[in-house]
């Protein structure tokens, strides 16, 4: 696990998550994904999103979501006794990405495929990009990385390094498409 900021660019907006879905692969298809991990974050509202979630995530951590909210993970309170909760689960196999999609189901979840670097570009004079700044982030029924805002749309980001901002239109036009908004810090 990487503790650190990355810099990430909108690519995709829709409402199709399986479309989103698809575009993320394409973009993992392009990166080097010797080691490759799952990064999962969710916000649960109801007994039945948490119950699911947990389900699949067991040893996820947990906290009340909220201004002026307590209990979380790390105390015995139970998850259920403070909803809503936002729950985070690290370094999961990529296999699981479609299980926990299916199990969030209308709840703001984020994935964030980490891995080993994005090619070089280049035709803009980048080398090949390390593990730092090289994600690929799906976040699903939510507007924002932060998951603050829901939504029924799905958006694909791919991270990458600020002094290497023009590797995400490279990366968006790899898989015919076009950055959409502007670059951002993404908290990892």
């Amino acid at each position: 696990m990487r503790m650190a900021n990355s810099f990430a660019q909108p690519i995709l907006r829709t409402g199709d998550l399986a479309e989103a879905l698809r575009v993320a692969r394409q973009l993992l298809e392009l990166a080097d994904t010797n080691t490759v991990e799952v990064d999962f974050e969710a916000v649960a509202r109801t007994p039945q999103e948490l119950n699911r979630l947990l389900e699949q995530m067991p040893e996820a951590e947990w906290w009340a979501y909220g201004p002026d909210r307590s209990g979380s993970s790390d105390g015995d309170a139970l998850p259920s006794d403070h909803l809503p909760v936002f729950l985070r689960d690290w370094s999961r196999p990529v296999h699981t990405v479609e299980v926990l999609l299916s199990a969030a189901g209308s709840a703001p979840v984020m994935v964030r495929w980490d891995f080993d670097g994005w090619p070089a570009a280049p035709e803009i004079g980048l080398g090949p990009g390390g593990t730092r700044g090289a994600y690929v982030t799906l976040v699903a029924n939510a507007s924002d990385l932060d998951l603050e805002t829901p939504a029924e749309l799905h958006t694909v980001f791919v991270h990458v390094k600020q002094i290497e901002a023009e590797r995400a239109p490279w990366l968006a036009a790899q898989v015919g498409l076009r950055v959409i908004g502007d670059l951002v810090m993404a908290p990892l």
